[in-house]
């Protein structure tokens, strides 16, 4: 089993910035992947940034790329997603999810285990 808490949610304008965290616990290994999804209303859930654990590679969807990064803290098995110049558009709930054996990083199916979500809302 894995569990996944995130934290780090709320509002700012537009050109500001969040850093969402998310604790992961349980049977996670070096075949494992981790990743940050989001879900506006009336949107279907789509992937923002995955991070495979074992060799460190990562995907930015692109209407992150350079602004958002995804980045792990090993001895706080922690995994951070740092969203810069946020947009009205990145309004969503975002949600933390592990994969305890992945192939394909940025593949929603590959994830079976979610946190509860965390609200981050971007004014204009």
């Amino acid at each position: 089993q894995v569990q996944l808490e995130e934290s780090g949610g709320g509002s700012v304008q537009a050109g500001g910035s969040l850093r969402l965290s998310c604790i992961v616990s349980g049977n996670i290994n070096n075949r494992s992947c981790v990743g940050w999804f989001r879900q506006a209303p009336t949107k279907e859930r789509e992937v923002v940034a995955a991070m495979k654990i074992g060799i460190g590679s990562t995907y930015h969807t692109n209407s992150v790329y350079g602004r958002f990064t995804i980045s792990q803290d090993n001895a706080k098995k922690t995994l951070y997603l740092q969203m810069n110049s946020l947009r009205p558009e990145d309004t969503a709930m975002y949600y933390c999810a592990a994969a305890r054996i992945c192939t394909w990083i940025a593949t929603m199916s590959e994830y079976s285990y979610w946190g509860q979500g965390t609200q981050v809302t971007v004014s204009s």
